[in-house]
């Protein structure tokens, strides 16, 4: 009798492995990303927000790292989440390829700590629930907004877009290829929102979209004065409106 009770209890453990193996799997075959978890996949935009389980590495030479968070964090940060994310209609995210979350702390890529890392052809965001919380709803957008770019690379012309700077402005030849990284708001925009911005356009332009959708009436005023930002809102929206004509950009009314 003992030793038959003990048979379908191995059994049942045998079940219930190969079961969480199959989901473990399954996880990493739509996104190639190991030790991840479901965290909620019933959502009303159709985005799947899985977490890490415990530590991953990724890339060709394994630079890319990211750590498990404790659920308590994630719960919380998963609200803050959700909500910018739920400014986004299922047909959107769809359109610029974006169906995966990846919900992990303390993210860095080669040493150098980042907010997120947007993959467009994997249809995943990787997000640090633990980055600075004073930008963390803003860094939302921006990296959505790389995710757009990457997806419409036709609409968004860099050239177009520098050639709207003073003449005298260069930019970096990449983001990492300087010292400005503060995301503050400038006092005196002359252009640009904060000193990020003046990486390369693509910062540029994914630093007013995050703007314009986590808070516009920031910027509401900057513009007023600000030739040169009023025409990037402008070209910006108007691209952004080829990709959807009933996109909805940030209104604090609604």
């Amino acid at each position: 009798m003992y030793i038959n009770q003990m048979r379908i209890y191995i059994v049942i453990l045998l079940l219930l492995f190969s079961a969480a193996s199959s989901k473990a799997n399954t996880i990493y075959n739509l996104i190639k990303i190991p030790n991840l978890e479901i965290y909620e996949i019933n959502t009303k935009n159709k985005v799947k927000y899985f977490y890490a389980l415990k530590s991953f590495r990724l890339g060709v030479k394994k630079n890319i790292k990211c750590f498990n968070s404790d659920i308590e964090n994630l719960n919380l940060k998963y609200k803050v989440i959700s909500r910018n994310l739920n400014q986004y209609s299922s047909g959107f995210l769809k359109k610029i390829n974006l169906k995966y979350v990846v919900l992990c702390q303390n993210l860095s890529i080669s040493g150098i700590n980042t907010a997120a890392i947007p993959d467009n052809i994997m249809k995943t965001l990787i997000l640090d629930v633990n980055f600075n919380k004073k930008y963390f709803e803003r860094v939302i957008h921006h990296e959505i907004f790389h995710i757009i770019n990457d997806s419409f690379k036709e609409i968004f012309d860099e050239k177009k877009w520098s050639n709207l700077n003073e003449k005298k402005f260069r930019y970096a030849e990449c983001s990492t290829c300087t010292d400005r990284w503060d995301l503050s708001i400038y006092n005196k925009t002359e252009g640009f929102l904060t000193e990020y911005s003046k990486t390369t356009p693509s910062e540029d332009m994914a630093e007013i979209f995050s703007f314009l959708m986590y808070n516009k009436n920031m910027i509401d005023e900057k513009i007023i004065y600000d030739v040169v930002l009023k025409k990037k809102i402008s070209l910006l929206k108007s691209n952004i409106l080829k990709i959807d004509s009933n996109f909805k950009f940030y209104d604090k009314k609604n």
